[in-house]
């Protein structure tokens, strides 16, 4: 341990492993709130769309591009904060942003109002991971990193898993403006918790080094260092083409289902419920933790795992939306979920061994950015416009027919984008200014 942590390590709860996965836990549960509230609209969708009289072109900004440009927007000036602040604080106040904003969303009298707090869920939510990120690089080493950005990533699937659940079953029983209600006031309470409970950790913590009194660089000098790797250039694109996959089917599949077979909106939020949390929630762990594993023998195993996983999505596709069997078509949504989710953990992984310490959550803040922008804001209102025209030429099965055509496009185009990541990644690593070879 080098002196210049030395006086920072004493009195730091983070020496103690139950501590750093005690403050992992709540990172995650603080997550799995984020997209309870971000996908609570995808299992409403249908009951909105009938009493506010709305298209799919409609409903897909709604999920999609309203508020992904919101939230890319305020995540680089909120990750420069957590690059110079107390990450801890800036995490709790967002949290209850987007929760007061969610549980406003049942207050919206038109499409305006929903939209406008749609887009404050937006702001709220782009407050919560990169300072999250930036705070596990520190407490975790980097070949545990993976695995613990994969963790937390389970949030996702807890969040949707729960979303899906008690948002389908409260709406059929109360109505969707009770079920907003419902599931966006608890985050306040968990954002005194985090608060009251989390300690800021020491920056560098995990490679026994401080940058105390560091400034981070400028942003453009960030920006640039990031388009000067070519193995960060084709992982955002990469992800991003697979965050499409994930929102341009994921936000569609409730309505895909209720529109093509006979099943109820409780019955269906359970189902989507299970396959969504157990299905994504392992595929989001095993991502991550296969890819720590074989990384310590080849580091491009960080993007070779995701690639092939990714590269399993399209056969999958051509089987689950053509298939007329009701329980078929729901068993493979867990699938899919497993296959699309295993790529975060090691992306992140990648991202942050490529970067400097206080150069961390804008490096998420900036993925997350060409994530949120193409597979978020693009996803759901590609596939939208596609079954918008598909129904106007009188195509039978227009949602599925749109599904079917983004998620193959985008699913062979990003697994092609991580096999030239990682012909890079290499060299890339061993020029970062904080990667330590094993």
């Amino acid at each position: 341990m080098t002196s210049t942590q030395a006086d920072g390590v004493a009195d730091t709860p983070y020496t103690r492993p139950r501590y750093r996965y005690f403050v992992l836990a709540v990172l995650t549960l603080v997550y799995s709130l984020n997209f309870v509230d971000r996908q609570l609209l995808v299992i409403l969708q249908e009951q909105i769309k009938a009493e506010l009289v709305l298209s799919d072109t409609q409903l897909g900004l709604l999920s999609g591009f309203a508020f992904a440009v919101f939230y890319v927007a305020c995540g680089i000036p909120i990750a420069r904060w957590a690059d110079r602040g107390n990450r801890r604080n800036i995490v709790a106040l967002a949290l209850t942003v987007w929760s007061g904003m969610t549980a406003v969303s049942g207050l919206a009298q038109n499409y305006t109002h929903l939209l406008l707090a749609r887009i404050g869920v937006g702001v709220g939510e782009a407050g919560g991971s990169p300072p999250a990120h930036s705070m596990i690089s520190d407490i975790f080493r980097k070949e545990e990193r993976a695995t613990a950005f994969s963790i937390y990533n389970i949030g996702i699937y807890i969040g949707i898993l729960l979303g899906f659940a008690f948002g389908g079953l409260v709406a059929e029983t109360f109505g969707w403006r009770v079920a907003f209600f419902v599931v966006g006031l608890p985050g306040i309470a968990v954002a005194l918790l985090m608060r009251l409970s989390v300690r800021e950790p020491l920056r560098g913590w995990a490679e026994n080094t401080r940058e105390k009194d560091a400034v981070p660089p400028p942003f453009l000098v960030v920006l640039k260092f990031l388009w000067s790797r070519r193995s960060f250039r084709n992982l955002a694109l990469a992800g991003s083409l697979q965050a499409l996959v994930i929102y341009g089917i994921g936000n569609w599949l409730p309505s895909y289902f209720l529109r093509n077979f006979d099943i109820s909106l409780g019955e269906l939020g359970v189902w989507m419920a299970l396959t969504a949390g157990f299905g994504g929630g392992a595929g989001s762990f095993f991502g991550g933790w296969i890819a720590d594993r074989l990384g310590l023998r080849d580091a491009r195993w960080y993007l070779w795992t995701p690639a092939i996983l990714m590269l399993g999505i399209t056969p999958l596709l051509l089987i689950m939306l053509n298939t007329g069997n009701l329980i078929l078509a729901l068993s493979l949504t867990g699938v899919f979920h497993f296959l699309s989710a295993s790529y975060l953990g090691p992306a992140l992984a990648t991202s942050h061994a490529l970067v400097g310490l206080r150069m961390r959550a804008l490096t998420s803040a900036i993925f997350f950015f060409c994530i949120n922008l193409i597979g978020l804001g693009l996803g759901p209102v590609i596939t939208g416009y596609l079954s918008d025209r598909f129904a106007a030429n009188g195509m039978d099965g227009p949602l599925g027919t749109a599904m079917l055509i983004t998620g193959c496009i985008a699913s062979l185009w990003g697994g092609l984008h991580y096999v030239i990541a990682a012909r890079s990644v290499r060299q890339d690593l061993l020029d970062s200014p904080s990667y330590q070879a094993p």
